[in-house]
């Protein structure tokens, strides 16, 4: 059995017109939802054996809230090919990641929506109708595999067996748009 968990960057600013995109910062709301999301885990006490993440600025402070609000780090290691990547791509760079029973995958939309929609079985299971819909920023989710390796991990072979998004959690977060 194998557990990918997937962590899209909290809410970023558009503030700065002059900033490329990968240096976006995040708002305060965007903060807010990363400590939540951060102590949420600490609550159910999710721990992770490898943590990738895209090295933008967004993602990177997102991470400095989850860890705020965990208590503990999350030692990422940083990639630049999570940056904007398809989901085609994020599933090539798990399939040939360290292979560990637990790991947690934090970037950007819409390769990390696409990716769920990739490896779990278009079955109308509730879960997946939600992300179908959206799968906003600082949301969290995870997927079940079936498989001995992260390298047998495919389309369709998972199955989606948790989301959370910030404002199930603190209704002032609200919906994105």
């Amino acid at each position: 059995m194998r557990r990918l968990s997937l962590l899209r960057h909290a809410k970023s600013s558009w503030d700065d017109p002059v900033l490329r995109d990968f240096d976006r910062p995040l708002n305060a709301r965007g903060l807010k939802a990363a400590r939540r999301i951060g102590a949420w885990m600490g609550a159910e006490g999710l721990a992770f054996d490898a943590v990738l993440a895209s090295p933008a600025a967004r993602v990177v402070e997102t991470l400095a809230g989850v860890e705020e609000g965990l208590g503990r780090p999350l030692n990422a290691q940083l990639d630049r090919r999570i940056y904007m990547a398809s989901a085609v791509a994020l599933l090539d760079l798990v399939q040939t990641a360290a292979d560990v029973p637990h790991l947690l995958l934090v970037g950007h939309n819409p390769g990390l929506e696409d990716l769920i929609l990739l490896v779990t079985p278009d079955d109308g299971a509730p879960l997946r109708r939600e992300v179908e819909r959206k799968f906003p920023t600082a949301a969290f989710a995870t997927i079940a595999f079936a498989a001995e390796a992260l390298a047998d991990i495919g389309e369709g072979a998972g199955e989606l067996v948790r989301l959370v998004r910030p404002r199930d959690l603190d209704p002032s977060l609200g919906a994105d748009g």
